[in-house]
């Protein structure tokens, strides 16, 4: 089924984008949350003015979005989760809320939550890579690195050379 999306959606497209996706997932998920509508004659008419519309309001945000990008992508930010007894699994999980957060406190950049592309939460420990989309036609990637701060830092031993004179 042919769809117009209107929010974008992570691994699916971006706001206002004609994309195919299953009936199933289109009468189950978009459709009753608002994120799409069916892609008929009239709304592909309604498309094409919103599209000029919105090309004319973001012309000065992608030049912005660009400079933000070059502060953001490939970077890495940490964040400290709780680990159970079993090592790898979170107590709780990390939301896109708080991986801004952590973008903000570290790289100093200002982003809302919905900029996240977090399809579902991180509930382990590792690096996880995360898309954050800033424009419409501007993405960064984001390494979020989730440790445990309760975790032991092993250090290994520096041996000392025995220098001779």
């Amino acid at each position: 089924m042919k769809v117009i999306l209107n929010q974008t959606v992570p691994k699916v497209g971006k706001e206002g984008t004609v994309v195919t996706v299953a009936d199933g997932f289109a009468r189950n998920y978009l459709f009753p949350r608002g994120l799409a509508i069916v892609a008929d004659k009239n709304q592909l008419k309604g498309l094409e003015t919103r599209n000029v519309r919105l090309a004319a309001k973001f012309a000065g945000a992608k030049a912005s979005a660009e400079a933000t990008r070059e502060n953001l992508h490939g970077k890495t930010v940490r964040i400290a989760g709780q680990v159970g007894k079993a090592q790898g699994k979170l107590f709780g999980a990390i939301t896109s809320q708080d991986v801004a957060d952590a973008i903000k406190s570290q790289l100093g950049v200002s982003l809302e939550k919905r900029n996240i592309a977090l399809i579902e939460p991180i509930k382990r420990l590792g690096q996880h890579e995360v898309e954050v989309d800033l424009h419409r036609e501007v993405d960064a990637k984001v390494v979020v690195e989730v440790f445990d701060p309760t975790a032991e830092v092993v250090v290994a031993p520096v041996q000392a050379e025995e220098v001779e004179a």
